[in-house]
């Protein structure tokens, strides 16, 4: 008798956005049995999580959608995110040429490092053997924890903090996007039909989106740049 094919699985950490729901036609496309895990940190942008909710619809693994909370890192603040305080940019540069002395106010002190550390937790539950991240290291360059060197080291960490690591293969990070430009994202998503009518990138959180912050102005260039028109509503 044949034996039984091994069940591919992955975590994809989807914030509801463009770039993560993308990751997760990437994984679907790859052979991944999908696992989503999604974070809610108090971002004023808060409609992205029913977003999220609603890519898992699509995709069939609403049951798999894990929803964690990390509202301290609103009561941390230090974020225009999670900072009521601070203002969301309206028109700041969007063109990839922060520097690590210009981090974007809308950086968020270790989020992603928080995200990857209980995605592999979740990893190493369900035996995925991948977690995909949407991370962007051309087009917000300011951010520390969306590097290449950034992600390596996590999976140095990896190998030795899980038994996953330690007594097994490892659990890889996938990050599939982390050199595309934003129309690339769009053009391999759009290919992927990816559904971009249920993402939102907006930081205002607004249910018609802004248009003006840093990250609508991006991803209403990447559509433009990829010759296709963004299927959501803005003011």
């Amino acid at each position: 008798m044949a034996s039984k094919e091994t069940v591919k699985k992955a975590v994809v950490i989807l914030s509801g956005g463009l770039d993560s729901t993308t990751c997760m036609g990437i994984a679907k496309e790859e052979g991944y049995e999908i696992y989503p895990i999604t974070f809610d940190y108090g971002q004023r942008h808060s409609m992205e999580i029913e977003n999220a909710k609603r890519v898992a619809e699509y995709y069939g693994v609403a049951s798999r959608h894990k929803m964690i909370s990390l509202g301290f890192l609103k009561e941390f603040g230090g974020s225009a995110l999670t900072d009521d305080t601070m203002d969301v940019p309206e028109a700041g540069d969007s063109d990839g040429s922060h520097t690590e002395e210009d981090v974007p106010v809308t950086y968020v002190p270790g989020r992603n490092l928080l995200f990857l550390s209980i995605a592999i937790s979740y990893a190493e539950v369900t035996g995925a053997e991948a977690i995909y991240i949407g991370v962007n290291a051309l087009d917000y360059s300011g951010y520390p924890d969306c590097r290449p060197e950034f992600i390596r080291k996590v999976e140095e960490v990896i190998a030795l903090a899980t038994v996953a690591g330690s007594e097994g293969p490892g659990i890889r990070i996938a990050t599939p996007l982390i050199d595309w430009s934003k129309a690339e994202i769009i053009r391999q998503g759009s290919r992927l039909n990816v559904p971009y009518h249920l993402t939102t990138s907006c930081y205002n959180g607004r249910a018609e989106a802004c248009g003006t912050c840093d990250s609508c102005r991006l991803r209403l260039r990447g559509f433009a740049e990829a010759g296709l028109k963004d299927p959501i509503p803005y003011l």
